[in-house]
């Protein structure tokens, strides 16, 4: 299966790399590139990608504002955004994240890793740099404006614990091992809560988990 990737950057230079780079992988295309957020919006409705790697800084719609016009359309359910930003800690990451984001990049990240990054998400998996990731939610979850979250009432107890794990960043085999389960029954477990809090994928869930109340900033 070839990953259709839209690349959505302000910096004509930083796209042609990016495009450079992936284009380069058998297994990796490149069907489209915008230089504002209206524009990565419309090609992600026109091509429907695999993966859109989102600049937060961009003109006429920003990242943010784009990420979430993709995450509540409906027909774009299966496209996965990246951020894309210059420092891990930014203020704005967060947001992207809550808006919809299935996680993260900074724009310094080693080659090889963009490209296992882009076939990690269209394979659906969603923390990129769990610990990076982590330590940024726990930064900004306090200072984040409060937005409706998702009722864990609807949760039994084990999902709870799965959801809990989930946000610490662990992997389904991780989850298995730590609660003595298998790997397929952590997967249904994370399958079902996903359903339920009606989450596009794990990085909502660990969105979800520190808004609620469920993980606290700083449990680490």
């Amino acid at each position: 299966m070839t990953v259709r990737v839209v690349i959505a950057d302000d910096q004509a230079l930083v796209r042609a790399g990016f495009v450079a780079l992936l284009d380069a992988q058998d297994d990796i295309e490149v069907v489209g590139e915008a230089d504002n957020g209206e524009q990565a919006v419309a090609l992600a409705r026109e091509l429907t990608p695999d993966v859109v790697l989102m600049d937060i800084r961009m003109p006429l719609l920003d990242g943010l504002a784009a990420t979430r016009a993709i995450a509540a359309d409906p027909a774009l359910a299966e496209v996965r955004v990246v951020v894309l930003t210059t420092f891990e800690l930014d203020e704005y990451v967060f947001e992207a994240m809550r808006s919809g984001a299935t996680g993260f990049l900074v724009k310094h990240t080693e080659p090889a890793d963009l490209v296992k990054a882009v076939r990690v998400v269209a394979a659906g998996d969603a923390l990129l740099s769990p610990g990076v990731t982590r330590r940024l939610v726990a930064e900004f979850a306090t200072h984040a404006k409060p937005a409706p979250v998702a009722e864990l009432s609807g949760l039994t107890d084990r999902e709870r614990e799965v959801m809990t794990l989930v946000a610490e960043g662990l992997t389904n085999a991780e989850i298995a091992e730590r609660l003595y389960m298998s790997p397929a029954t952590a997967r249904t477990h994370v399958s079902r809560i996903l359903v339920k809090l009606n989450a596009r994928d794990r990085t909502q869930l660990v969105v979800m988990a520190y808004e609620s109340g469920l993980v606290r900033p700083g449990w680490q």
